[in-house]
C-alpha cells in the first residue's frame, strides 16, 4: 500500500456535475479529494483486505445467534425489551441482508485490524462503486495509470446480483430517505438504480412521509402500500420511534432486516473479543466498566450508537482526543484497544470494505488529518497496481 500523488483530472468537477455529484465539498471543504491515490497490490487486497473481511462477517453472524441467546447481552447493547421478539424472529426466519461496510485499520503489511461493523445503514456508496471507477477508468485511459490497473470494485455488479437473488421479478421496492440530505439520497439513489438493473421496481420516498394505512401497513408519500422496505435509517432509532409498535404488524420486508439492530451496534465488537478472543483482525475491547487489563494503555471510547466518528475519545501516549460531535455521548460505551491507522503524510487512513450479503465487494478509503475519521473525512481513490 503506498500513496501515489497523481494529480486531480483537470475536469473532475465537470465530470461531477455530470454525474449528478453534488456533495464534492461538504461545507466548502474538498470532499473527494483524488489530488493522489492509494496503490495496492492483488495480494494485499485478496488476503490483506477481502480474506479477513468475509471471515469476520461469518463470525458476525455466529455473535448475532450468541447474543439473541442471552438476555445479558440484549441488556449490554440496548436492545428495546419490548421489540427482541421482533430482532428474534428476523434472525430465525432467515431474513437477508444486503449489504454493509467494514472498516479496517491496514497497512498492507500486519493483519487488517476491525475498528467496526457499518452494518445497517452505510454511506459512501456512490462514490465508491461508481465515481472511484470513473477516475479509474479516466487515469488509464490519460495513460496516467498503467493498462492492466484494476480496482477491488465489483460493488455495483454485486449488489445488481444481490436484488436479483433475493427478490422476483418486476417487484416493487422502497428505498427511503432523508430527501435534504444530498449524500443519504446518493446512497438510496444508486441502490435504486441496482435494483431497476435487477428488473425490480423502485421508488425514492423521503422517510419522514411514510405513514401507516388504516390495515396498519406503511404507506408511501402517494399513499401506495410498501411491501418491501429499504430504509437509510438506524434501527437503533427505529426501535425507539413512535411508529415502532407498528413494525411487527406492517406486513413489510425490511433491508436491512431488524437482527441487524445487533450487527450495527458497536456492542457487537466486546462480544466478538469474548467469544474469539485473539484473533489477528480483532482489537480487544471490553464494555464500559469492565476490566481493561487486555486493551494496553491506548484506548479508544465509542458509544454503542453512532455514526461517523460522533462521540468518539481517544487516549492515546498519554494525550486525549475528542470528536467535536457530541450527539451520542448520553449513549452507553465500549472499550477498545487502539488500532492505530495508517499515515501518509498528515493523512491517517481507514479502508472501509464493502460486504454485499456474505462477499467483499469493494473497497472505499476515507482520510483525515485528524486520527477520529468524521463525516467530513476526505474519500480518496484507490487501484490495484499490476507491476
Amino acid at each position: 500500500m503506498r500513496r501515489d500523488d497523481l494529480g486531480a483530472r483537470p475536469d473532475w468537477q465537470d465530470k461531477a456535475g455530470e454525474a449528478g455529484f453534488t456533495f464534492h465539498h461538504i461545507g466548502g471543504e474538498l470532499y473527494w479529494d483524488e489530488s493522489h491515490a492509494y496503490a495496492f497490490s492483488l495480494e494485499e487486497i485478496e488476503a490483506g483486505l477481502e480474506t479477513p473481511a468475509e471471515e469476520l462477517h461469518a463470525l458476525c453472524r455466529e455473535a448475532v445467534d450468541h447474543v439473541l441467546a442471552s438476555e445479558e447481552m440484549l441488556d449490554r447493547l440496548a436492545i428495546p425489551p419490548e421489540h427482541r421478539d421482533l430482532v428474534a424472529t428476523s434472525w430465525q426466519a432467515g431474513d437477508p441482508e444486503l449489504y454493509g461496510r467494514m472498516d479496517f485499520a491496514f497497512d498492507g503489511t500486519g493483519p487488517a485490524k476491525l475498528l467496526e461493523y457499518n452494518a445497517d445503514t452505510p454511506t459512501t456508496l456512490y462514490e465508491t462503486s461508481g465515481f472511484q471507477w470513473d477516475w479509474l477508468e479516466d487515469m488509464i485511459g490519460a495513460g496516467r495509470l498503467p493498462e492492466g490497473a484494476d480496482q477491488f470494485n465489483g460493488l455495483f455488479e454485486a449488489l445488481v446480483a444481490r436484488f436479483a437473488a433475493l427478490f422476483a421479478r418486476d417487484e416493487d421496492l422502497h428505498f427511503a430517505a432523508f430527501a435534504d440530505a444530498p449524500e443519504d439520497y446518493a446512497t438510496v439513489e444508486t441502490l435504486a438504480w441496482a435494483a431497476r438493473e435487477a428488473g425490480l421496481g423502485a421508488h425514492f420516498t423521503d422517510i419522514r412521509k411514510i405513514g401507516i394505512s388504516e390495515t396498519g401497513q406503511f404507506t408511501d408519500a402517494e399513499d401506495r402500500v410498501i411491501g418491501t422496505l429499504f430504509k437509510l435509517y438506524p434501527w437503533e432509532d427505529m426501535l425507539r420511534d413512535d411508529f415502532a409498535d407498528a413494525i411487527a404488524g406492517a406486513q413489510c420486508r425490511f433491508l436491512e432486516p431488524p437482527w441487524k439492530a445487533i450487527l450495527s451496534n458497536k456492542g457487537i465488537l466486546p462480544v466478538l473479543w469474548r467469544m474469539f478472543p485473539g484473533h489477528p483482525s480483532l482489537l480487544p475491547a471490553v464494555f464500559e466498566g469492565e476490566d481493561t487489563a487486555d486493551l494496553g494503555p491506548d484506548i479508544v471510547s465509542k458509544p454503542l450508537f453512532s455514526r461517523e466518528g460522533a462521540g468518539v475519545r481517544l487516549s492515546v501516549g498519554g494525550r486525549d482526543e475528542a470528536s467535536p460531535d457530541t450527539q451520542y455521548d448520553a449513549h452507553p460505551r465500549i472499550l477498545q484497544a487502539y488500532g492505530p491507522l495508517p499515515r501518509f503524510g498528515e493523512d491517517h487512513v481507514v479502508c472501509g470494505v464493502w460486504m454485499v450479503g456474505e462477499t467483499a465487494a469493494g473497497l472505499g478509503l476515507r482520510a483525515d488529518r485528524s486520527r477520529i475519521t468524521q463525516d467530513t473525512s476526505r474519500f480518496v481513490p484507490h487501484y490495484i497496481d499490476p507491476r
